[in-house]
């Protein structure tokens, strides 16, 4: 395999581009499909929602949990997966971790436990937490920074946005079968990637640093997020004037301050909070949060509409969103194209404007839609919109960062984009909530209109990214032409 290193002069010049060795390509998809995987995990079980409430009796407020347990794990570790994939060996790190993962899968297809399914979702976010940056820094170190990496990082970006959109087929064919595939087809996919990785992925020395891993600061970032998530998804309950909610907030706002303190005092900090200074970095994690945060919430309530309103079964749902996947699967060869002949600022700004058209055209849809008319035109246009926007938001935020510091540059996107999600889905929920509990005891117009706050939502989530992205960021120095 061709190290990072042959690939550079001592200047840090990229030189001609090498083509790919078969050891390369055979790393690329071990570690794509851990991404895809992760994708494909998240939209099939938001496919299962309505039957897994069904057959537990849950509610839209308990429902909402499968999903954020899941990214809120994901999102409240990600940055210490990455800075441990730094510190202990990138190797060593991703296959433990999808170990882990394949085991909370089997144990969360089996159970009957609400709590119980909940907590394996939490326990398979916080393994995804391990393995999606340190399979973003393997690819960072093995692949040098400009065409290289560009190319490597948009296969990548695209799998894992090809496996979320995919995830809805599949999730529909699973839950025709019984939603608890959704849970268990994941089990012998991750066991047989972890006997690839260990045969394809090269071994890795530990860094030379000392350790310190941040272990509080991880701690106060996860508590902090779970409880300003729960005061959310409460507070329509509880009253938002009330005396938990109030402390929920309070609390929450506590410990999250306590983590930015740690985060200023310790050695080796979760977020080196420098890092954010480049103009790039941060408009490129915020676009991220509108990016992930308004979809995420958009596929929940459109899941819940189309099959408990509707009454669409829930391969009938996934077949009418496949066209959006399939425009993010089929980009995938080209993505690195775009990058590099238009730069990742302008691709994110068309995937934004498509993404938040897509979501006002919506907006118009009645108790009887017609498909090509009202539903389609939507479908197409966030396909396009994520396969513009999702790799080019990747590049863009680890474009000028040193290999020592990719982990964390890896792990600070995805937090955006995970804990963004968690919290856009948390507002969601809390919406729909404040409307009343959609049931099937009300009329289809009524369920509609007990969801329409949260496509709103969606929508002016996705506007608001699209102005972050378009406003002038100003910058100590431009990144390489993949982040214009």
């Amino acid at each position: 395999m061709t190290s990072p290193t042959t690939l550079k002069t001592p200047a840090g010049a990229v030189v001609s581009a090498v083509k790919w060795t078969r050891s390369q390509w055979l790393l690329l998809m071990v570690v794509c499909t851990v991404l895809a995987l992760d994708g494909l995990d998240v939209s099939m079980v938001g496919v299962a929602l309505p039957s897994i409430g069904q057959e537990l009796n849950l509610g839209t407020d308990t429902l909402q949990w499968i999903v954020s347990a899941y990214v809120l794990g994901y999102g409240s570790l990600l940055l210490l997966g990455g800075r441990l994939a730094d510190l202990l060996g990138r190797r060593r790190i991703f296959l433990i971790a999808l170990a882990v993962f394949a085991a909370a899968s089997l144990v969360g297809g089996l159970v009957d436990d609400p709590a119980v399914l909940i907590a394996t979702r939490f326990i398979k976010g916080l393994a995804a937490a391990f393995t999606a940056p340190t399979g973003f820094s393997i690819i960072t170190t093995n692949f040098a920074e400009g065409r290289e990496r560009n190319k490597a990082l948009s296969i990548f970006t695209t799998f894992g946005a090809s496996g979320f959109s995919l995830g809805l087929v599949v999730g529909g064919l699973m839950t025709s079968l019984s939603w608890r595939w959704t849970f268990l087809v994941s089990v012998p996919i991750a066991v047989a990637v972890v006997l690839l990785g260990i045969r394809f992925i090269p071994k890795d020395k530990p860094s030379a640093e000392n350790s310190g891993h941040d272990i509080w600061g991880a701690v106060t970032l996860a508590l902090g997020m779970l409880g300003l998530v729960y005061t959310l998804v409460s507070a329509p309950e509880a009253g938002w004037g009330s005396v938990a909610t109030i402390a929920g907030f309070a609390v929450s706002a506590a410990v999250l301050a306590a983590f930015a303190v740690i985060e200023s005092k310790v050695k080796h900090p979760l977020i080196r909070f420098g890092i954010l200074k480049e103009g790039w970095v941060a408009r490129a994690n915020l676009s991220a949060v509108g990016l992930f945060g308004s979809y995420l919430s958009f596929q929940f309530i459109v899941t819940m509409f189309l099959q408990s309103v509707l009454g669409w079964t829930p391969l009938g749902m996934a077949l009418a969103l496949l066209p959006a996947g399939l425009l993010v699967a089929t980009s995938a060869p080209f993505a690195d194209r775009l990058i590099e002949k238009f730069g990742a600022t302008q691709l994110i700004l068309t995937g934004l404007t498509a993404l938040g058209l897509g979501y006002v055209l919506f907006l118009r849809v009645g108790t009887t839609p017609n498909y090509a008319l009202d539903i389609l035109p939507s479908v197409i246009l966030l396909g396009i919109g994520f396969a513009l926007a999702f790799p080019s938001i990747n590049v863009q935020a680890t474009t000028g960062i040193k290999d020592s510091e990719q982990g964390l540059a890896a792990g600070l996107i995805q937090t955006s984009t995970q804990v963004g999600a968690a919290l856009v889905l948390a507002v969601t929920t809390a919406l729909v909530s404040s409307h009343g509990q959609p049931t099937g005891s009300v009329s289809p117009q009524a369920m509609l209109e007990q969801y329409r706050p949260g496509l709103i939502l969606s929508a002016a989530v996705a506007i608001a990214a699209l102005l972050v992205a378009a406003a002038p960021a100003r910058r100590r120095q431009a990144p390489a032409g993949s982040a214009r």
